[in-house]
């Protein structure tokens, strides 16, 4: 299969580009680091040209700083997104994979031990301030316990990443609707490895915990450290897209939405004691300081993923956290 893959010089596009090849896929690399820009119909439409399906990674990560990000993450993510699929339609092209992400659900998935399964609205500052980090029932104020979400949970989006991430599936999905396309849309937990982007600040939680213990300081742990988060290697990541491209995958006209994850969920003071006892130390500091607008637990079910495509996570948490460390 020919498959173009955009944003293949970044973090999970070499990955991907790497797994492609090595089951024998002729890849066809799309990079901004090349001077090749999604939003630029023109260069899209030429490298179509004889293309069997897209594997598009191509987007500006992280949640952004404040509003002043909006423009950028519209520009880069839906609107390079927009003209990818007119160019795709142009060109015939019947197959993407979409590298989405789990930031589409918001909040994961809640229940009150009175009132069942409900979804807490954005946790308000007064409680933050006061180290109250928990969501509460909306019906009741009741602590709520964390479960797994899965693919069908409502999409709340709380950042403007998120927005961009859940229009690039809508967007998509149009797409799939009026050409008879295919869509499988790869909602990406908290992806780490090598090649994890450094010091910036859009950089994962990962990223600057490993930064900090270079440095010789504490990694820093925000509110309490028992956020909740599913950590997946980035090789694992990049299977999963060679999975999506090889499988059946959806009805013609369709998106389909997958979790990928390791479904074994670890706090963030966890991932930072294990980065910590790699390097020898210091210990993480849990300072009590929060972000408005993160979200509390968001762990994910990867059974569809496991029964549709053949996705497992292989990369065991410690092993992947040395590795992190030791291969940056």
């Amino acid at each position: 299969m020919r498959v173009l893959v955009t944003g293949s010089a970044g973090f999970i596009g070499s990955h991907v580009v790497e797994a492609l090849r090595e089951h024998g896929h002729d890849v066809r690399p799309f990079d901004l680091r090349s001077g090749e820009d999604v939003r630029d119909a023109a260069t899209v439409a030429r490298r179509l040209i004889g293309v069997d399906a897209v594997c598009h990674q191509a987007a500006k990560v992280g949640l952004g700083v404040d509003v002043s990000d909006l423009p950028a993450y519209a520009s880069s993510n839906v609107l390079g997104t927009a003209v990818l699929l007119a160019e795709m339609a142009g060109a015939g092209v019947p197959r993407l994979v979409l590298a989405s992400s789990m930031v589409v659900y918001g909040e994961g998935a809640y229940d009150c031990a009175a009132h069942g399964r409900v979804r807490p609205g954005p946790r308000a500052e007064n409680d933050l301030a006061a180290g109250r980090f928990e969501p509460r029932c909306p019906l009741c104020g009741a602590v709520l316990t964390p479960g797994a979400v899965g693919e069908d949970a409502p999409v709340d989006p709380r950042n403007a990443y998120a927005d961009s991430k859940l229009a690039q599936e809508h967007l998509a999905a149009s797409w799939a609707r009026t050409t008879g396309g295919t869509v499988m849309a790869l909602r990406y937990h908290n992806v780490y490895g090598p090649r994890m982007p450094r010091d910036t600040p859009y950089a994962g939680v990962a990223a600057i915990f490993r930064s900090a213990l270079e440095r010789g300081e504490s990694p820093r742990v925000f509110e309490d450290g028992g956020q909740r988060r599913d950590f997946v290697h980035v090789r694992d990541v990049a299977r999963a897209n060679l999975l999506a491209l090889e499988a059946a995958g959806p009805r013609t006209g369709e998106l389909r939405a997958y979790n990928i994850a390791s479904g074994e969920p670890r706090t963030v003071g966890e991932m930072a004691g294990a980065l910590a006892k790699v390097y020898g130390g210091p210990d993480p500091v849990v300072t009590g300081e929060y972000r408005l607008g993160d979200v509390r637990h968001v762990v994910a079910s990867p059974g569809r993923a496991r029964t549709e495509l053949g996705f497992h996570s292989s990369v065991p948490f410690e092993e992947g956290m040395t590795e992190f460390v030791t291969r940056p």
